[in-house]
């Protein structure tokens, strides 16, 4: 099975979409829409920090890893899942693995392959940070109802500084532009660059290292 369009947009309201690195609530250097160095992949740490100079080039950036990062999670949610499901039932477990990474060793898999009738209950056995919970809520309902309850109308795109912390939200993209961006042809867009500001800098600081290096050889 694959996620629906209508998981898609589920998981991108979820986790907004952030167009450079920065720290997520428990501290995990995090990218894009929900990437992380575990997804596999373009590390975090090696992306430029701060807003990129060309936002539009740094959110088909974003979207073209969440891109390979939902194969990856629909092949984990494929091979760890033992009994039919629903396309709703997938997208929820979808969203649940990649914001967890536990669709392996979660006691919601297991009570699901044993076909609990209450395996949806453990939705809530990953509740850190505590203000998941309202995630964990909606995946729990999706799963057992089929109400998408974030619909993706609008899909936030975040401001973030060269530290790594969130400021704010910088405006907001349609779910119907946003599908229309995942599903254009594949073919990875350039990492974001820096922004002038930050070009300067590492051009200023490469600078004095020479200077420095040209000085310690005369």
């Amino acid at each position: 099975m694959k996620i629906s369009d209508r998981g898609l947009l589920e998981i991108c309201e979820h986790e907004g979409i952030v167009p450079a690195p920065y720290y997520d609530s428990v501290g995990v250097l995090t990218y894009g829409i929900g990437h992380t160095k575990n997804a596999g992949g373009i590390d975090p740490a090696d992306l430029p920090r701060g807003m990129p100079a060309d936002l539009d080039a740094a959110i088909d950036h974003a979207i073209e890893v969440f891109r390979a990062d939902i194969a990856s999670y629909e092949a984990r949610v494929n091979e760890a899942i033992k009994v039919p499901l629903a396309q709703h039932q997938f997208d929820a477990l979808g969203s649940f693995d990649l914001n967890t990474g536990g669709i392996y060793r979660a006691i919601l898999t297991r009570q699901i392959n044993a076909s609990d009738p209450k395996a949806s209950e453990h939705f809530f056995g990953w509740l850190r940070p505590p203000e998941i919970r309202k995630r964990r809520t909606a995946e729990k309902r999706l799963y057992e109802t089929g109400d998408y309850d974030h619909n993706g109308d609008e899909v936030a795109v975040w401001r973030v500084d060269e530290r790594g912390k969130l400021r704010g939200v910088l405006k907001t993209i349609s779910g119907a532009e946003l599908l229309d961006r995942m599903k254009r042809p594949a073919a990875l867009a350039p990492a974001p660059t820096p922004t002038t500001t930050e070009a300067e800098l590492v051009a200023q600081i490469r600078a004095l290292i020479a200077a420095h290096d040209a000085q310690k050889g005369a």
